[in-house]
């Protein structure tokens, strides 16, 4: 009876905390034609304190949502081009020599942000790649011999380009599981595209308004931590990672040869936060099995290393998951 009380509370306060989210939807698609799911996917992150990356070619408004998404929230916004000649220092800041004091300060570098937007992230070298890792996993820069904590909400949006190989360099595999979820950004539909070509023949450009402050982001942090979540959904969880380790455990033999790597601690961790996540999106204080299957795909597509064997086959890590949850029993 008093987790039935427990429960009827908790969806009352995520009634009250997640109003603001419809209003950031609202806001972003103002400027957004359709992509609901990159909108969506860009809240999940932003309520789970994740990372995101993400993928499509030029010209699907990656870039345009992550500025959209800053500016509905009252936050400090940085935009950075990676590029081969990018160095650590004009991400992190460096070491600068004042001649009137005498001695070396620190010069912040644009990290020093609540949203970076990693603008086409696999087109910098590893130095600049290892800087960022440090960044997004312990939320802090190091400088010299200094030390900062990074301002909280902190968080890294990365786009990356699938098509051109020139000139780019593939994300250590340390890196990519540092991303929460990893979003593929598809064309849009005739008749969305038909309002994109009105919108931008036109000139008519909506602004979007501040709906949330990070204040607001941070609370609502803490209220989907709160999200209750029962022993069957943690034990599904589990078991839809452990079918990508062990797949011949689940009756998935066929994927023994065409997976090389499964996913890690993170992803089970990832995939949990992600769907409490979603369902305080969808104003509820439990999780249930379709919440879990909504956010899978994105969590876990960039965490499956595939085979030789698999490339020949031109079978992919959606291709592999889908199988995994027709086949993982739902409980």
């Amino acid at each position: 009876m008093n987790q039935q009380i427990d429960i009827r509370q908790l969806n009352e306060k995520v009634q009250r905390e997640s109003a603001f989210v419809d209003l950031i939807m609202l806001e972003m698609n103002k400027v957004i034609v359709g992509q609901k799911h990159l909108v969506e996917g860009l809240i999940i992150g932003l309520l789970s304190n994740g990372h995101v990356l993400l993928e499509g070619v030029p010209g699907l408004a990656k870039t345009l949502a992550i500025n959209t998404l800053a500016r509905c929230i009252d936050a400090k916004f940085q935009r950075v081009q990676f590029t081969p000649d990018l160095l650590p220092a004009d991400l992190i800041g460096t070491m600068i020599y004042s001649q009137k004091q005498e001695l070396f300060e620190v010069r912040k570098g644009p990290i020093f942000s609540n949203f970076i937007l990693a603008d086409e992230i696999n087109r910098a070298p590893a130095k600049v790649q290892s800087a960022l890792l440090e960044a997004m996993q312990e939320r802090q820069i190091t400088i010299g011999t200094n030390t900062f904590k990074l301002q909280e909400p902190f968080l890294v949006l990365a786009t990356q380009n699938p098509i051109e190989q020139e000139g780019t360099y593939p994300l250590p595999e340390a890196q990519v599981d540092r991303f929460m979820l990893k979003l593929v950004i598809t064309y849009p539909s005739k008749g969305e595209e038909q309002m994109i070509l009105r919108q931008n023949t036109l000139g008519d450009f909506p602004n979007p308004n501040i709906v949330a402050d990070t204040a607001s982001i941070l609370k609502a942090r803490e209220v989907v931590r709160e999200i209750y979540m029962d022993e069957k959904i943690e034990k599904y969880i589990v078991d839809i990672v452990f079918a990508t380790r062990f797949p011949a455990e689940y009756k998935l033999g066929k994927f023994k040869e065409l997976i090389s790597y499964g996913g890690s601690p993170r992803a089970t961790i990832n995939l949990a936060l992600a769907a409490k996540a979603y369902a305080f999106m969808k104003r509820r204080g439990y999780v249930i099995p379709e919440d879990v299957r909504a956010v899978c795909a994105d969590v876990m597509r960039h965490r499956i290393g595939l085979s030789y064997e698999a490339e020949a086959e031109g079978v992919t890590s959606e291709n592999i998951i889908t199988e995994i949850l027709n086949t993982v029993e739902v409980p």
